[in-house]
């Protein structure tokens, strides 16, 4: 069934914590378009830590055209295409410390769930960062797609002159030798943001 553009799937995929929904809300009666404002979740990254998420409220001109509308406790989401089978069974919840509070997220899901992005991981943990950590970076996966690997690079590698010839010959080569399922490595990078390159 083909879904129309602004209509909500409701189903129980992501929760959130009464703390985190009052927060959320008092987050968005201090912006200054509340009315049309929309939670978007998406998941950027793992680390050591697990999980690495973005949270913020968008405009309903700013979702992504495969973004998946759902609506939780009466609260419009939108959840990127790729993490929505990584968010399954997850609760958004909002924990007080000493430093204050912030948003947390309690989610069941391993780290990657289909062999072939499993096995990218590993190239990547075992040989890729051990040799662009000499150069104070690291890669990490984003995802695979249609046997396109996506990457991004960070610390020194991040806005680096050479980071073309390091994905090329190295990174890329590392990784198709190695699962053979992939055809190519796509570098997702902004390497304009980069503050420190290494030449």
């Amino acid at each position: 069934m083909k879904r129309g553009k602004y209509e909500p799937v409701t189903r129980e995929m992501l929760s959130i914590s009464p703390k985190a929904r009052e927060m959320l809300d008092q987050f968005a009666e201090q912006a200054d378009e509340s009315s049309g404002l929309l939670l978007r979740v998406e998941i950027v990254g793992r680390g050591p830590n697990g999980f690495q998420y973005d949270l913020q409220f968008v405009g309903s001109d700013d979702r992504k055209d495969d973004d998946v509308d759902l609506e939780i406790e009466g609260m419009r989401v939108l959840v990127a295409a790729r993490s929505v089978q990584y968010l399954e069974g997850a609760t958004i919840d909002y924990k007080e410390t000493l430093m204050g509070g912030g948003f947390s997220f309690e989610n069941p899901n391993p780290l990657w769930v289909d062999d072939l992005s499993k096995a990218v991981a590993e190239i990547i943990a075992n040989e890729v960062n051990p040799v662009v950590a000499s150069h104070g970076g690291h890669v990490d996966l984003i995802g695979v797609d249609d046997g396109k690997a996506i990457i991004a690079f960070g610390g020194g590698c991040q806005g680096c002159g050479m980071v073309d010839v390091t994905l090329k010959q190295g990174v890329e080569v590392m990784i198709k030798d190695n699962v053979p399922g992939v055809s190519e490595v796509v570098d997702a990078t902004d390497h304009a943001a980069g503050t420190n390159p290494f030449y």
